[in-house]
């Protein structure tokens, strides 16, 4: 049984090596560059990575396109900016030989500002990125996409590495860009006008969720941030929900 690992990447010139490096493992290396300017396509080439390269559609339409590209039985899907620890892949190679799903979710330690977090609903964030291809239907959604799997989804106990939030910059640059997408899905749904008590329940319900909830202030100063942060992300999302409804 061979594995194709797929990443999906833009601009990762920076990360992108530690994350190839981490998947050296698997029979086949799938890279589906979205549009790179920096050395993100020359590094993948360099290593003798398998590169696709578009402009076109959405996260759902870039991971089918991986998926239709890779030439194994299973699909292992991996963003630039994780990493697959020494546990994580023996347990993987295991799965595959002697598992009996068809799918299975890893969890993720994902580290924020270089901070390993433990709470505010951040552990243990499982993401469904093993899959038999031939159980696979096809991704769907335009962000926060899935998989559409036809059997059973198990589970694996050795999480990626997840490197993300590295700066207060690259944050707001990253909420700027995703809030502009989630905002329009809002608006084609017809979401309800917003009022200035809607702009209230928005933040108030992610400050209950993260920092009560799932006392994220136990991560201590970075869990506080990234509660605030958390609660101004839904609100410039929901800030371009009302600046498209008022240009209707």
């Amino acid at each position: 049984m061979k594995t194709s690992a797929i990443i999906i990447a833009k601009n990762a010139g920076g990360l992108i090596e530690d994350c190839l490096q981490s998947v050296g493992w698997v029979d086949e290396i799938i890279l589906v560059d979205t549009g790179s300017t920096d050395e993100t396509v020359e590094i993948a080439k360099r290593l003798g990575v398998k590169v696709v390269e578009t402009k076109d559609g959405d996260f759902s339409k870039w991971r089918n396109l991986g998926a239709k590209s890779a030439k194994s039985d299973w699909l292992f899907y991996i963003d630039s900016d994780e990493r697959v620890t020494e546990e994580l892949r023996e347990e993987i190679k295991r799965t595959i030989l002697e598992g009996t799903d068809a799918a299975y979710a890893i969890p993720r330690r994902n580290f924020l500002l270089g901070h390993e977090m433990h709470w505010g609903g951040w552990w243990p964030d499982y993401v469904l990125r093993l899959i038999r291809k031939d159980a696979l239907i096809g991704w769907e959604g335009d962000l926060h996409e899935q998989p559409k799997i036809e059997g059973n989804v198990g589970k694996l106990k050795n999480p990626f590495v997840h490197i993300t939030h590295r700066s207060l910059s690259e944050m707001v640059e990253k909420t700027n860009n995703w809030s502009e997408i989630e905002a329009r899905l809002l608006f084609k749904s017809h979401h309800p006008k917003m009022t200035w008590w809607r702009f209230f329940s928005v933040a108030s319900r992610e400050f209950w969720y993260r920092g009560v909830l799932k006392l994220g202030f136990l991560d201590g100063p970075i869990g506080i941030i990234e509660i605030i942060y958390q609660m101004y992300s839904r609100m410039i999302t929901y800030a371009k929900l009302w600046e498209m409804q008022i240009e209707k």
